[in-house]
C-alpha cells in the first residue's frame, strides 16, 4: 500500500499521516524531510528528486506533504490511496500558529530539526494565502476521478479521520 497525505499548509498532515502509518504499519516518509536538511537549508533539486524517487521506488510508504506540482502528479500516480486534508480556513490558521508557539517546546512533526521556526511560519501563512490557487474544486474533482482505481479521502474532520484510519487498519488486516 502507498499513500500519500497532502493539502493545505496548517492542517495536521503530518499528524495524521503519522497515525496513518501506525494504523496501516507503513513507512512514513515527509517530502520536507527529503527536501531540507538540519536549519531548514533546502537541498540542491538533484538530491531531492533523488531521495523523493528512492521513496516511491519502495513497495510501501506513507509520504507526508507537497513539494511542486510536478512531483505532486507523480506522487498521484504512484500512490493506492489518495489523503486531501482540508480543514475549516480558522482551524489551518489557528494550527499554524499553535505550531509557533509550541515549536520552542517540541519540533514539529516532519520538520527538520532546527528549523527556522519564524521563517517557515510566516511561509506557511503565505502558502495557505495562496492555496485557493491550487487547491480547488476542480482539483478535488480530478482527486475523485481515480475512483475506484485508487481509494480517495477527503479528511475535513475528527470523524473523516476515524472513518481513514478504520479503513486502513480493515485493509491492512486482511490475510
Amino acid at each position: 500500500m502507498k499513500v500519500a497525505v497532502f493539502g493545505k499548509p496548517g492542517g495536521g498532515k503530518s499528524t495524521l499521516a503519522a497515525r496513518v502509518a501506525r494504523a496501516a504499519d507503513l513507512p512514513l516518509y515527509q517530502i520536507d524531510m527529503l527536501r531540507y536538511e538540519e536549519g531548514g537549508v533546502e537541498v540542491p533539486a538533484e538530491t531531492f528528486m533523488a531521495r523523493y524517487t528512492e521513496v516511491l521506488a519502495r513497495p510501501k510508504w506513507v509520504l507526508d506533504g507537497f513539494a511542486s506540482p510536478a512531483t505532486f502528479q507523480t506522487t498521484l500516480e504512484q500512490a493506492t490511496v489518495l489523503v486531501y486534508v482540508e480543514r475549516p480556513l480558522w482551524r489551518h490558521v489557528w494550527w499554524i500558529a499553535k505550531r509557533f508557539i509550541l515549536s520552542p517546546i517540541r519540533k514539529p512533526l516532519g520538520w527538520p530539526k532546527n528549523s527556522l521556526m519564524l521563517a517557515s511560519t510566516r511561509a506557511s501563512y503565505r502558502y495557505l494565502r495562496l492555496s485557493p490557487r491550487f487547491w480547488t474544486e476542480d482539483l478535488k474533482d480530478r482527486l475523485r476521478s481515480y475512483r475506484p482505481a485508487k481509494q480517495v479521502h477527503f479528511v475535513r474532520t475528527a470523524s473523516d479521520e476515524k472513518m481513514l484510519l478504520d479503513d486502513l487498519r480493515r485493509l491492512t488486516a486482511r490475510p
